[in-house]
């Protein structure tokens, strides 16, 4: 087997323009776990919240979810996030956990607070709102359709 030398020259510039491509993809892509603080909240339910799942404040990402468990004592999840530590966040503010549309990614989006104390490391957060699923939404719906304000009457 003889091979040219150019043949080969041409295969390493492919396989050093894939691993550049690779680089910048992953720099471009957001994936990188924001590195800051770290607190913790709990939810009934995530879900479909994963390690890796964005912290949004207004739509800008803002930390990442870098831990989850379940709390043996109440069953609770507990999920521990990294936030930016430039972001200074008041401990009354909610964190909610939303779908990226109707059949998105999971995310948490914080709505911030008017308090004057801020989250700190090792924060536990105390106002959560669990993730509704489509489910619970029609089930809501149709108990608002069928009430016929019959309780209202008792």
């Amino acid at each position: 087997m003889n091979k040219r030398p150019v043949e080969t020259i041409m295969g390493i510039v492919v396989i050093a323009v894939a691993i550049f491509f690779a680089y910048f993809a992953y720099n471009v892509s957001d994936l990188q776990v924001v590195q800051g603080y770290n607190v913790t909240s709990k939810f009934l339910k995530v879900g479909g919240l994963t390690v890796g799942s964005d912290v949004r404040l207004n739509g800008i990402k803002v930390g990442t979810v870098v831990a989850q468990k379940l709390n043996p004592d109440d069953y609770t999840a507990e999920v521990k996030m990294s936030l930016s530590s430039d972001i200074q966040l008041p401990e009354d503010s909610t964190f909610s956990i939303v779908s990226d549309g109707l059949m998105g990614d999971k995310f948490i989006k914080i709505d911030p607070g008017h308090g004057k104390t801020m989250l700190q490391d090792g924060s536990v957060v105390k106002n959560t709102k669990d993730f509704k699923t489509l489910e619970d939404m029609v089930g809501e719906i149709i108990f608002m359709v069928t009430d016929d304000g019959s309780a209202q009457n008792s």
